[in-house]
């Protein structure tokens, strides 16, 4: 019992040093320029984080981003202009969409 005991206190505290980067994604957001529903890709113009009353979903920053969306749960479908969060991995020089929400269509801040 006494070793059943320290086995399992060890590997919870293996699972607990593993660095929290390792188990998050990178999260983006930004306007829909292009968003192909067949080849499941998107192409957004990305948005800072310097909120304003006027830029209430942040600033454009100019820099333009295309996700691969062949793994992603994809909310509302989103249409041009609109502005989405997509949180996704880097696999090589590819950014691979985790999921993607519509936020200019489903802003939880509304509710």
């Amino acid at each position: 019992m006494k070793t059943r005991t320290i086995f399992l206190c060890s590997i919870l505290a293996a699972l607990l040093a593993l660095p929290i980067g390792a188990l998050a994604g990178e999260v983006s957001q930004g306007k829909t320029l292009a968003y192909d529903g067949t080849a499941k890709t998107m192409k957004i113009e990305e948005y800072d984080t310097n909120f304003t009353a006027q830029a209430k979903y942040g600033q454009p920053t100019g820099i333009i981003s295309e996700y691969d969306l062949s793994q992603a749960k994809v909310g509302i479908i989103p249409e041009n202009g609109d502005v989405v969060r997509i949180a996704y991995d880097i696999d090589g020089q590819r950014k691979v969409a985790i999921k993607v929400m519509n936020v200019s269509k489903q802003d939880l801040r509304k509710k």
